[in-house]
């Protein structure tokens, strides 16, 4: 398994990915062309590939609002759970992080355990006493 930076033509399989995880919402409006705007941004999107087979099997999305990193859709395979890849995955996010010298936010589903024990296991702390609150505006 190799972690590399998203190239032009991986989307179909990441979405693929994000369905079968769970974590993908069309309302979300997320695409190739977004990915791409956002690492032109100082964000980075990292594909966790097989090299035997090209087969991405895990993400994670970091962007960068100019004051810290939110990590999104780290997400890997369910056939590929629980053999350290996510682990692998947000090491090397925060990796990123640490290199520019920043703070890194994430949201995860309260249903999500085995994310939640990974990220506290890995130093993160629960924000307490915040809800999170989106709007979406159809383009």
């Amino acid at each position: 398994m190799i972690i590399r930076d998203y190239r032009q033509g991986d989307f179909l399989q990441i979405e693929d990915l994000w369905k079968e995880t769970g974590v993908y919402r069309s309302e979300r409006d997320d695409s190739p062309e977004v990915i791409l705007r956002c690492n032109a941004q100082g964000g980075r999107f990292l594909v966790l590939e097989d090299e035997t087979n090209n087969k991405i099997i895990g993400t994670s999305w970091l962007t960068w609002d100019g004051r810290r990193v939110h990590l999104q859709y780290l997400a890997v395979l369910p056939s590929q759970q629980g053999l350290g890849y996510g682990r692998k995955l947000a090491e090397e996010s925060m990796a990123f992080t640490r290199n520019k010298g920043s703070s890194i936010k994430l949201e995860v589903h309260h249903d999500n355990i085995p994310a939640i024990e990974l990220y506290l296991s890995m130093g993160f702390k629960i924000l307490e006493g915040y809800e999170v609150y989106l709007v979406y505006y159809e383009a």
